[in-house]
């Protein structure tokens, strides 16, 4: 009788513990969800945002030192103008809703990069790429503002930490609540969501991020006063530009044309009412 008595009391005891450490765990998951204060949505960011934004600036260093960096022309110009009402846009944004504090650390930089690739990037803290590739696509100033508002999106949005503790969760689970991630394990990570150097072109988003990017970005260029409306045909010169080569919407991490294109429309009469707020005419 008094062994069943332990035996119980041991169980007891387990229980308690093992209670006591799923409401950890679960203090820990509720205290590291952030919300977009654009778009609403909630994820899990358990990465410390100040040493990434550090891994990403000497990243970002490593890509300009390996890339031909393109200055003092018009394009260039361009990207940096873009760029930089964008930055400027968000800014106001954050500051008015009382979130300023969410881009003190952002140290933004805007380079256009010599290559035939689509592409645009940004890191987290602002660091921005442009390739000349995309260049015939955005063809003007409202359709470089849909690309680079687009990939903004992706670092005020905190979709590099996400993907980051996404990882971080996959590979080493309860060692997260214990604080036993050595910096190197950290480190391995970063360079698995970001690939060193020119690679980091190759980041891939999740679907969910990339819609989030889409609308995100459709008010950030709204608020710059670009017309978000230019938005639908720069995405139609993509996919004419891509020659109709997809995947369909389950394997892919990008959303297909017609969800893109739906969604667009279904969020531009607010990016159109920021539009109009910044001067633009509807």
């Amino acid at each position: 009788m008094e062994q069943k008595l332990l035996r119980l009391n041991l169980y007891t005891r387990t229980m308690k513990i093992k209670h006591f450490l799923g409401i950890g765990a679960v203090a820990l998951l509720v205290a590291a969800c952030t919300t977009n204060p654009i778009t609403g949505r909630s994820s899990l960011q358990l990465a410390n945002n100040s040493e990434i934004m550090t891994m990403s600036a000497q990243e970002y260093k490593t890509t300009l030192t390996k890339s031909k960096v393109i200055t003092g022309t018009a394009d260039a110009k361009r990207v940096m103008s873009v760029g930089s009402r964008i930055e400027s846009a968000a800014e106001r944004y954050y500051q008015q809703i009382g979130r300023a504090g969410d881009l003190a650390n952002y140290n933004w930089e805007f380079h256009l990069l010599q290559s035939n690739e689509l592409n645009a990037w940004c890191m987290p803290g602002g660091k921005v790429a442009v390739y000349t590739g995309i260049l015939p696509i955005t063809k003007n100033d409202n359709g470089l503002a849909v690309v680079m508002g687009h990939e903004v999106s992706h670092a005020l949005a905190g979709h590099g930490n996400e993907r980051i503790s996404q990882a971080m969760i996959a590979q080493y689970g309860g060692q997260i609540l214990g604080g036993t991630i050595s910096n190197a394990q950290w480190a391995g990570i970063f360079q698995k969501v970001y690939p060193i150097g020119s690679q980091v072109a190759l980041l891939k988003y999740g679907r969910n991020q990339e819609s989030e990017a889409d609308e995100m970005g459709l008010y950030l260029m709204g608020m710059a006063g670009y017309d978000p409306r230019e938005a639908i045909p720069f995405w139609n010169r993509m996919e004419a530009a891509s020659n109709g080569e997809r995947q369909p919407e389950f394997l892919s991490t990008h959303p297909n044309p017609e969800t893109r294109i739906s969604d667009i429309n279904k969020n531009l009469p607010k990016a159109l009412e920021y539009y109009k707020a910044a001067g633009g005419k509807i």
